[in-house]
């Protein structure tokens, strides 16, 4: 181990022991959405246990489900979604006082296959050559998805992609990138950068992206209260930005 390693690796713990003193040992019951969280759970659930001695109970759905959950009342003691849900979660009334903040985001991406020409999607302009030069483009049914189909309709090539179009559903976009079955691919870069076999071009043109922002919040009846917040706290330090970072994710702006 370098010493900058130990240094970061001394850095991370004291961080954790400060943001868990005074709490005894949980289970954390964490419900968050897909699209990228899966990838970014995966890094930060096991160094906060390792850290803070709680453990993570962590399961994926949609942030309808979850919002229908928190209001049903089920046993829920942090939330990792979408800015919208939490947002709509705090308006009711159901997220503890001072426990929900914005903590990562992400962008809309284009990938290719690793060895494959980067494109230049630099421009609004060459972003529309590149796709309508592309044998097949692939994008999915999620916010991403949803989001791509007002760029190539603002694009004005809507029609011309229909028939090199494909949209994936139960897998990542760049899993038919990285088969050679699509050309390009897009989805959040989150999306794209943890998969193996595919290269991130860059994100789509400012002007044609999106910032897709992912927010935490404590519900106001969570059985593990002070564990809960203690993990919030630890998703939004720099040690976890350090950490998510490498999976494509950005901090809240």
């Amino acid at each position: 181990m370098t010493m900058r390693s130990k240094i970061t690796a001394l850095a991370t713990a004291v961080c954790l022991t400060a943001l868990t003193a005074g709490t005894q040992a949980a289970e954390i019951t964490v419900v968050a959405t897909g699209g990228p969280l899966p990838e970014v759970m995966g890094v930060l659930k096991p160094m906060f246990e390792k850290a803070s001695g709680h453990t993570i109970k962590v399961t994926f759905k949609a942030a309808p489900a979850i919002i229908k959950d928190v209001k049903e009342g089920a046993s829920i003691d942090l939330i990792v979604a979408g800015d919208a849900a939490i947002d709509e979660l705090v308006k009711d009334g159901l997220i503890a006082a001072g426990s929900s903040a914005k903590v990562m985001q992400s962008r809309v991406g284009l990938g290719v296959r690793t060895g494959a020409p980067k494109p230049d999607i630099s421009t609004a302009e060459a972003l529309k050559a590149t796709l309508l030069a592309a044998k097949t483009v692939a994008y999915s049914q999620g916010t991403s998805g949803q989001f791509f189909g007002t760029v190539i309709a603002k694009l004005g090539i809507a029609d011309q992609l229909k028939p090199k179009t494909i949209i994936t559903s139960g897998r990542p976009v760049g899993a038919a990138v990285a088969s050679g079955e699509a050309e390009v691919g897009i989805q959040q870069v989150a999306e794209l950068v943890p998969v193996a076999g595919v290269t991130l071009v860059g994100p789509l043109p400012a002007d044609l992206n999106r910032i897709i922002g992912y927010s935490v919040g404590v519900p106001s009846k969570a059985k593990e209260m002070d564990a809960a917040k203690a993990f919030a706290k630890f998703i939004a330090s720099g040690e976890a930005l350090a950490a998510y970072k490498q999976k494509g994710m950005e901090p809240a702006s």
